[in-house]
Order: C-alpha cells, then structure tokens, then sequence
C-alpha cells in the first residue's frame, strides 16, 4: 500500500482508479484500510477543487415542501397569511428574520441557505 497526496488532476485520476479496484475490500484487510484513506484523500480533494454552492433560499423552501408533502396553504399556515406564502414564492417578498427562524424550524433548512440574497 503507498498513499501519497492527491496534488493535482493526474494524482485524482490515479486515485479514482485505484479506489474502484479496491472498492469491494473486505474489512479489516490492508486493502480495506487503503480504501478508507483513499475516500478521505479524494473528498478532501473534491470540496477543495470541486466546491458546491449553497442552493437558492426559495428553491430550498419548495425542494423542503414537496420532500414533506406540503403545498402552499401549508406554508401559509406557517407564515400566517396565503398571499404571504405566494408572495415568497414567486419571489415577491424577501424573508425576513422571523420568516427565516419559521422556516427553518418547521421545515428544518439550515439558516446559512434562508439568510442567502436572491
């Protein structure tokens, strides 16, 4: 077994490669001891290089919503008003902090992706 850095392009491809060889390794193997620093060693490499962006606060919202099997009235319940909930929606009506800490309780999004401008 010889792990060495993921530095650049050619090193990840290398890495790849060889997870996929090793990918069935039975626990408590040194095959399987490789597999498991190889996946930490390429996610490190993938968040540093291939970085996804938090998604858009309204989309997050209607994603959350039919994940949870809700619809508009729902939402209008929690925000109080029907043309409320339509208004955000349609992104008419920016959330504001009291919306947000709603939306993240009740529907559990993380505050970093419902404080983000759209």
């Amino acid at each position: 077994m010889t792990i060495k850095p993921i530095k650049d392009e050619r090193d990840y491809q290398q890495a790849l490669e060889r997870l996929e060889l090793i990918f069935d390794a039975k626990k408590g193997t040194e095959d399987f001891d490789e597999l498991e620093i190889l996946g930490i060693l390429i996610d490190n490499y993938e968040k540093e290089h291939f970085p996804i962006g938090l998604p858009d606060p309204i989309e997050a919202i209607k994603f959350r919503m039919e994940q949870m099997g809700y619809n508009q009235n729902d939402l209008a319940n929690m925000m109080g008003l029907k043309s409320r909930a339509s208004e955000i929606l349609n992104k008419k009506r920016k959330l504001s902090l009291n919306m947000i800490r709603l939306l993240h309780e009740n529907l559990k999004i993380p505050t970093e992706v419902l404080i983000q401008a759209y």
